[in-house]
């Protein structure tokens, strides 16, 4: 498949010899020097002379990323996109959503399909929850298992699911370290997903409950320091069970999908994902911020080399200088490390098909879909503008996963052409990018978006993936939530005490 008239390579849909699909080879002589070109941009250069029908990977390009760069404001004009200031037409109709799909509430859901609702909970702070759960969170690694016995036990006395999500921060960290630790568990005890909240600490750690307090406005939250107790187990099942009663009062009411707050991630990439699940998401992503909802963009390093896309769809000035700002010091980052920033793709993403930095970014991207771009979000912070977001947060999948959790995503959409089990404190959508995975992993993956490779179209496609989703919205459970696969990962950027 060739993915833009511009490319000068294609990516294999089946194996070829000893090439494996998802992975590219050259539609002509590429000379060394030369920009490889997919998506119809560069994703490198040729290290050497490449010739036609030979195969385009690790061995013979490189990435062109290096340190940070002066951005030029160019806001889209419908018609062009720019990457690195260089400007190229859009003729690809697999990343742009139909009118009729973006002007239809629809798609949206079987179980709301032209009445425009989903059943939520909620919540006082008029956000609205896809779950009604018990949820412990320490302050401090040293009350982690604390918790988790704590969560063990309420769960013979409840019928609501009761989660701990253990963590080893909340001391020894300093500065933004540690306020960023902070902020992010403030977020969490306040998601709408959770019913009632015990933030459990112990007493003597630097993220003290008092100076937690002012960033928790929540009536669903209560506290236990565990060194001011006699019997911390006996005192947490009491407050546990204080917390399910009034749990067990809310219940499921028609919310519009304005309330929608979706997480977009991608993990265990291939060649597969920029063609199937990421457009997919996009394609759904547009839907919901079309409707008022919000959705969210993370995984920063995973813009490296796309991120002017982004930046020319920001609503103003002021939010494509965040953006900016976003991706810039996310190169510092790397490079006060002595890191080179175009050094992302794992072993996993590379056996898939992935060759550089610039390749993974431009399919990650397409998570976004084609909706402009409406607030950049601090790392563990909660989002306060619809639409489409931007979040601070690194590729790692525990970690942004959290951060999404934190941002206020009911649930995280999670497309993957590796597989993983794994799952963050919301529902965890797996979302497949090639059938073979679906069909190896089943208990892995919540829907396959590899048919798309398969004679499927996206018009078939999407109605049943919202189909899919609404209903996930609605109750049912995901296959991370099945297994009882839920974690949090903190960010951490500082020293250690």
């Amino acid at each position: 498949m060739q993915l833009h008239p511009n490319d000068n390579v294609e990516v294999l849909l089946q194996p070829q010899g000893e090439i494996s699909a998802g992975h590219k080879v050259a539609l002509r002589n590429i000379k060394k020097g030369e920009n490889v070109i997919k998506y119809g941009f560069p994703i490198g250069h040729a290290t050497c002379d490449i010739a036609k029908g030979e195969w385009v990977h690790s061995h013979n390009i490189v990435t062109n990323l290096e340190g940070t760069l002066e951005y030029k404001y160019c806001p889209i004009n419908n018609e062009q996109l720019t990457i690195n200031n260089e400007q190229l037409p859009i003729n690809n109709a697999q990343l742009t959503p139909s009118a009729s799909a973006v002007a239809s509430p629809s798609p949206l859901g079987e179980g709301g399909r032209g009445r425009g609702f989903f059943l939520g909970y909620l919540r006082e702070d008029g956000r609205v929850g896809v779950r009604n759960e018990l949820w412990i969170l320490p302050t401090v690694g040293c009350v982690a298992d604390l918790a988790t016995r704590l969560a063990d036990e309420m769960s013979k006395n409840t019928t609501l699911t009761v989660r701990a999500f253990p963590h080893t921060f909340g001391c020894s960290q300093l500065g933004d370290d540690h306020a960023n630790t902070r902020q992010l568990l403030a977020s969490l005890a306040m998601h709408p997903n959770a019913g009632g909240v015990l933030v459990l600490g112990l007493g003597c750690e630097n993220n003290q409950i008092n100076e937690l307090k002012p960033l928790i406005d929540s009536s669903r939250v209560r506290y236990l320091i565990s060194q001011e107790v006699e019997d911390e187990v006996e005192e947490g099942l009491k407050i546990l069970s204080e917390l399910s009663r009034n749990a067990e009062r809310c219940e499921r009411t028609e919310q519009p999908f304005s309330k929608l707050c979706i997480g977009l991630k991608c993990g265990g990439s291939d060649g597969f994902s920029g063609i199937t699940a990421n457009p997919l998401l996009g394609r759904f992503s547009d839907l919901v911020t079309s409707l008022g909802g919000t959705t969210v963009l993370t995984e920063v390093p995973e813009m490296f080399g796309a991120e002017t896309i982004l930046m020319d769809r920001c609503a103003s000035r002021e939010i494509y200088d965040k953006t900016v700002r976003l991706v810039n010091d996310f190169k510092e980052y790397y490079l006060k490390q002595g890191l080179p920033v175009g050094e992302n793709p794992s072993p996993g993403n590379k056996e898939g098909g992935i060759t550089t930095l610039e390749d993974k970014s431009l399919g990650c991207i397409q998570k976004g879909g084609t909706s402009t771009v409406f607030d950049v979000i601090d790392y563990g912070h909660a989002a306060t503008t619809s639409g489409l977001n931007l979040l601070c947060a690194p590729g790692n999948d525990l970690v942004a996963s959290t951060a999404l959790a934190a941002v206020g995503c009911q649930m995280v959409l999670f497309t993957t052409g590796r597989g993983t089990p794994f799952g963050t404190c919301v529902p965890t959508v797996k979302v497949s990018t090639n059938s073979t995975l679906a069909t190896r992993k089943p208990h892995w993956v919540d829907f396959n978006a590899g048919v798309l490779v398969e004679g499927k179209t996206f018009e078939e496609v999407v109605p049943q993936f919202c189909d899919a989703v609404i209903s996930i919205a609605n109750g049912a459970q995901t296959n991370n939530e099945k297994q009882g696969y839920s974690s949090i990962a903190i960010w951490k950027g500082g020293v250690t005490l």
